[in-house]
């Protein structure tokens, strides 16, 4: 099938599609329908006429993308950024969205921008009747995101030319012995999406007040902050650090990439993060923004995810029938469920208390 209009991203053109395995019969009739008023000039009575915007931060989100138009129809143009950059898109354009759906890491910073009102609340794709049991419990409160897979917030790796197995701490509290001085990095929550959720994992976990005395013993022992993942496992390859805790995918691709590093979960609890995806309130194309969250449960979607998102393919499926990449560890590993009310309710102060105490 040829497509009325080419994808548009931000960063490149679109990676080989899917073959397409399902019916999509009834969410084309759905959307045709139901129209669009995304597209100029146009009454909306049919497929071709939709147009879906779409604002992401996912390694997939592009092969998703071109898929989904492949499959449907549906025009679809994508804006792909990371998370923390996303975010705060989304609200700078809180008054006038452009965006009919947003996807990224993080469930608590999506439950955030429902809280505003964002968010399309008190709906789910039928595909939701597929999630495993873990999937279930991290449905959202009010029906305003989607999951659609986890992986670690952050997990220890350590340079393996530097560090030795025996050596390699195995707890969150092992990070302030003297050994370490100078040697463990992480990202900024502030820019990093993923990191938020690990940063406020732990401070759930210990209690805030223990928490935040932990991260400032953690800056006395000579914690470095770096911006994202690239800057902080390329200081940790190169050995100008010997210890970094980020999103597990992206250390399980910096190895994939020949990185000396190895991963390790801390058994005093790893913070789980989700993938998350939400529909704006009053969508321009509310059947396509529909209709593209099915797509994204669907076995196709899944498979999509599980193949084609480079690190971030490197991810827990919460989908019944699906299995993780080899490459990553499936079991022993000591799940932390963060409540994304509790995220929603401390966000800002975390992210302010962060910004000038620990990184300033």
């Amino acid at each position: 099938m040829s497509l009325p209009s080419p994808v548009r991203p931000l960063r490149s053109r679109a990676r080989r599609l899917v073959a397409a395995g399902l019916a999509w019969s009834s969410v084309l009739v759905t959307a045709a329908a139901c129209g669009s008023t995304h597209a100029a000039g146009t009454s909306g009575s049919s497929s071709q006429a939709q147009r879906l915007v779409i604002y992401a931060a996912e390694g997939y989100d592009q092969a998703m993308a071109s898929a989904f138009q492949q499959k449907t129809g549906i025009q679809v143009e994508l804006t792909d950024m990371s998370t923390g950059p996303l975010v705060a898109k989304v609200e700078a354009e809180k008054a006038h969205p452009l965006w009919d759906v947003a996807w990224f890491d993080g469930d608590g910073t999506m439950y955030t921008l429902d809280q505003e009102g964002l968010l399309l609340r008190n709906w789910q794709p039928a595909d939701v009747s597929t999630y495993t049991s873990l999937g279930k419990e991290l449905q959202s409160p009010d029906g305003s995101y989607i999951p659609t897979g986890i992986t670690a917030a952050a997990a220890f790796a350590y340079n393996t030319k530097l560090v030795t197995a025996a050596e390699a701490p195995t707890t969150w509290t092992a990070l302030l012995q003297p050994q370490w001085k100078g040697a463990v990095g992480m990202n900024n929550p502030a820019i990093s999406g993923p990191t938020f959720p690990a940063v406020a994992g732990l401070l759930h976990q210990m209690g805030t007040a223990a928490g935040e005395k932990y991260f400032a013993q953690l800056k006395a022992n000579g914690l470095q902050v770096f911006p994202t993942n690239k800057p902080t496992l390329a200081a940790l390859a190169s050995g100008a650090i010997k210890i970094a805790f980020v999103q597990d995918s992206a250390e399980i691709q910096a190895i994939a990439q020949g990185a000396p590093i190895h991963v390790v979960y801390p058994t005093d609890g790893v913070t789980m993060l989700p993938s998350a995806l939400g529909i704006d309130a009053h969508a321009q194309d509310m059947a396509a923004a529909k209709a593209f969250a099915a797509f994204v449960l669907s076995p196709d979607g899944q498979q999509i995810m599980l193949t084609q998102g480079g690190g971030d393919s490197n991810f827990q499926p919460i989908v019944q029938g699906e299995e993780p990449n080899p490459t990553r560890q499936a079991t022993g590993i000591d799940w932390q469920i963060v409540p994304v009310q509790w995220q929603a309710q401390h966000y800002n102060a975390i992210q302010s208390w962060f910004s000038h105490s620990i990184v300033g």
